[in-house]
């Protein structure tokens, strides 16, 4: 990557780091993680482990479209990869609109090793992997939440709106795994007003290399069906073993708490959350999330604000890791 926009990310993502840091009371930031204790340390050192599977899920993908000579030269290290996973999430949790940063940044760094299109197509088949699991994970969770706690008229209602959207979710991301979706995302944009001047040209430039980029997204699912379902589990597995950072945090307040609890405060937080995907770091809404979580399975709104400082404390601390591991960038 050019030093230029490997410097860009880099300030741009600075920036808005130090204006959420500003967002902080730090008093009260001092005052949680004293009460946390070492299990904060539980808390950000369990990150460089689920870090490593989402940098498995990319690998594994990034493999499945290379073949013969092409994979002899197009050398792609495990920690490379995984500083550049770690660097592009920071950058999604830094942008409005969550995919407008981390994405770009993976796609140019990885763009000499292996080329533009193969680059493009595994950052996005990546991106779509990571959604399609949420969907997994939140759809899964509607099941577990009826299996295992009380239920009224409200909150049967409730279920059945989310698990409809889910699926509507799953639908949609099935039909773009089996026949692309670079093309169509264009070909949609092109209708909103501001946008289409950009689409429009875009899509006529590049209409071959985005169409070579949904075959090698289809070829994933249509050649590969075990690659496609293992880098969907590895991702869910993700999802399952992130709710131990809640279940840490929880511990210090209460030593009885379940895991199934935690899987189910982390599903429906994470839906609330991404519903509000263009505020960066979700500011507010995770907050939010998690007070409703915790509240509808009958904990205290304190117990949702203490866990939704700490991991907030947690992001900025691992947001911080990946944008200094952006100055860190080797071309080997």
């Amino acid at each position: 990557m050019q030093k230029k926009y490997q410097n860009g990310f880099f300030i741009f993502g600075l920036i808005v780091l130090v204006v959420m840091i500003t967002q902080l009371d730090f008093k009260e930031v001092w005052a949680g993680l004293k009460h946390a204790g070492y299990w904060f340390f539980a808390v950000v050192g369990l990150w460089f482990f689920l870090y490593m599977i989402n940098t498995s899920t990319w690998m594994l993908i990034i493999k499945s479209g290379l073949r013969g000579k092409e994979d002899e030269k197009s050398k792609v290290g495990f920690w490379w990869l995984y500083k550049i996973t770690v660097s592009g999430f920071a950058l999604n949790y830094a942008t409005p609109g969550g995919l407008m940063g981390g994405e770009p940044y993976r796609i140019m760094a990885l763009s000499p090793k292996i080329g533009t299109e193969r680059a493009s197509s595994s950052v996005i088949l990546y991106a779509m992997t990571h959604i399609f699991s949420h969907f997994w994970f939140w759809t899964l969770s509607v099941a577990l939440f009826l299996f295992t706690q009380p239920l009224n008229v409200f909150v049967c209602s409730l279920m059945a709106a989310i698990l409809a959207f889910c699926l509507l979710g799953l639908w949609f991301f099935t039909k773009g795994y089996k026949k692309g979706i670079a093309v169509s995302c264009l070909q949609l944009l092109r209708h909103f007003p501001f946008v289409k001047r950009w689409a429009v040209p875009f899509l006529e430039r590049n209409k071959e290399k985005l169409a070579n980029i949904d075959e090698q997204i289809a070829a994933l699912h249509n050649q590969n069906p075990r690659t496609f379902v293992g880098a969907v589990g590895l991702e869910l597995a993700c999802r399952v073993i992130s709710a131990l950072e809640i279940f840490f945090c929880l511990l210090v307040l209460m030593p009885s708490v379940n895991f199934i609890d935690c899987i189910l405060i982390l599903a429906f937080t994470s839906l609330f959350a991404n519903l509000l995907f263009f505020i960066p770091l979700q500011l507010g809404g995770r907050e939010g999330g998690f007070v409703m979580s915790t509240a509808g399975l009958a904990m205290s709104a304190s117990a949702g604000i203490f866990v939704a400082l700490i991991i907030r404390i947690r992001e900025l601390i691992w947001t911080a890791i990946g944008l200094l591991l952006i100055k860190f960038d080797k071309k080997t």
